[in-house]
């Protein structure tokens, strides 16, 4: 397989009447995928969509998002995928800048998406995925109108294949362009890495606009089965894992404390799990602890980057270890991934020794083509042939990685450098604190002050003074937080990532007012 569009073509020969994806009841086989997929790419052939062209997509989970993932690879184009979550401004200015010429829209997005139409007249045709809508092609009227033979176009594995746009933590989304090689490359390394085959299940439950889309991708490679929800609710998982029986689930921190803290979950039948990964945020070692003693030693770690595709590293179960001196790992994010190099620079790009803290370095044929229409910051960012992570971090004798934090969230007060994840590990040891997020504010004295946000578990009731002295028994006192709020929920993206942009903007807002 070369490109993504290959991953249904195999799938039809090699598994026709296995199951790929379920959907809301909905059971489609890998024959009926390709078909589907086929009839789909006819038809946006037929529509005026040529190789190199753009389409974009809003909406939530569906087995449909795949089939146009899959549908415009084969014709050489390439798929934005837009996050919902954005504001409208947000997503017209993707739309526009991504010079897509096809939206589709998904069930209830419709009306939002009529909104655009003004704004973005590069737009050919809109496509409703599930409603009959006016001045919307219907999506099923599109497939049955067409052939289910192969398109008649030839797609090399360096064509671009998706321009997705990053979150948006650190500014203003970017467009990341990743060709075809670029995420096979980080599949097969997944594949690899995690032993996937045809008796896999994954229960997927994140974004399909998100590069955490990788467990379906990977599974459909290897003949295995996604089961898609349309949004992650615990009560959809855990029946899901349950009636399904999904041998792996990927996850945000935030899901997995959820799942851990929830009443239903000894109702349901969790066994059939050998693998539960947990990746996009750093996890408290306290809480890690939790979820293997509930669990199972049956968890792993991904450190990437929608750049790489979005594989660096693996913590695999076997470093999670809760007693002796290996311990330390599971602070760890793992090891580098079989496709990729890593390595940490000084701020000359110099790499540095084991134990040394500085920029996390990659490379790979996983990493990215570059930033669309922005060749400055691509230059910037892949400089030497290494993608600049913006992630501090260090290097043990051993191989494993260790991050501290973004270099834009460190905190410098007094002089000091304080790293926020530090400051989290020890508020989170108390039993009190469900989350947390430190981040730096502005401060007469000493430049920026160490502050820190809790949201308490139900039930618990616990003095700011309490949790100050409960991280100086175990931190510098620089490092402790200078003062603590008490919030009923944190920020985060749709994939549960902490927005710290949107914490720190809070404080330095109340400084301003103060």
């Amino acid at each position: 397989m070369y490109t993504l569009g290959d991953i249904p073509r195999k799938g039809r020969t090699q598994y026709r009447d296995n199951m790929a994806l379920v959907f809301a009841g909905r059971k489609i086989t890998y024959g009926e995928l390709d078909e589907r997929v086929n009839r789909l790419a006819q038809a946006l052939l037929a529509l005026g969509l040529q190789r190199g062209g753009r389409v974009t997509i809003l909406a939530e989970n569906t087995f449909k998002y795949m089939e146009v993932y899959f549908a415009v690879a084969k014709l050489g184009a390439s798929v934005t995928p837009l996050n919902f979550r954005l504001s409208d401004k947000e997503l017209e200015h993707i739309a526009h800048d991504c010079e897509a010429t096809f939206f589709f829209a998904g069930d209830g997005y419709e009306e939002r998406s009529l909104g655009f139409q003004p704004t973005l007249p590069l737009i050919q045709h809109w496509i409703a995925l599930d409603n009959l809508k006016e001045g919307f092609l219907v999506y099923e009227d599109l497939l049955r109108q067409t052939s289910d033979m192969e398109p008649p176009v030839e797609v090399d594995e360096n064509d671009l294949a998706i321009l997705m746009y990053t979150g948006g933590t650190t500014g203003f989304p970017k467009g990341v362009m990743l060709s075809h090689r670029n995420i096979m490359t980080s599949l097969y390394g997944m594949i690899i890495g995690f032993s996937f085959n045809n008796q896999d299940t994954t229960c997927f439950i994140l974004p399909l606009f998100h590069i955490a889309l990788w467990p379906v991708l990977c599974l459909l490679m290897v003949g295995g089965k996604s089961v898609i929800l349309r949004r992650p609710d615990v009560g959809e998982i855990l029946r899901s894992i349950d009636q399904e029986r999904c041998t792996h689930i990927n996850l945000v921190p935030t899901i997995l404390t959820w799942l851990l803290d929830d009443p239903r979950i000894d109702a349901h039948d969790l066994s059939s799990l050998r693998l539960i990964g947990y990746s996009g945020s750093p996890i408290a070692i306290e809480v890690l602890k939790r979820c293997i003693q509930k669990f199972g030693n049956i968890f792993t770690q991904g450190y990437g980057l929608t750049e790489a595709a979005p594989m660096v590293t693996v913590l695999f179960k076997e470093d999670h270890v809760v007693e002796g001196p290996r311990v330390k790992l599971l602070s760890s994010v793992g090891k580098v991934g079989l496709p990729v190099e890593a390595r940490i620079v000084d701020e000359w790009d110099r790499p540095l020794k084991p134990g040394e803290t500085g920029e996390v370095v990659v490379r790979g044929k996983n990493i990215m083509m570059g930033y669309w229409k922005n060749p400055e910051l691509t230059a910037a960012t892949l400089r030497g042939g290494w993608l600049h992570t913006g992630d501090l971090g260090t290097i043990d004798e051993e191989g494993y990685i260790y991050l501290l934090d973004r270099k834009a969230d460190m905190i410098i007060t007094g002089g000091e450098n304080v790293y926020p994840k530090e400051t989290e590990d020890a508020l989170y040891e108390h039993p009190a604190v469900r989350e947390c997020a430190v981040v730096a504010a502005p401060d007469d004295r000493w430049g920026e002050r160490v502050q820190a946000v809790v949201v308490l578990k139900p039930g618990f009731i616990v003095a700011e003074a309490e949790l100050i002295q409960h991280c100086k028994v175990r931190l510098a006192g620089y490092k402790c937080p200078k003062s603590i709020a008490f919030w009923e929920e944190l920020p985060k993206t749709p994939v549960g990532k902490l927005l710290r942009r949107e914490v720190r903007k809070h404080f330095v807002k109340s400084a301003e007012q103060d």
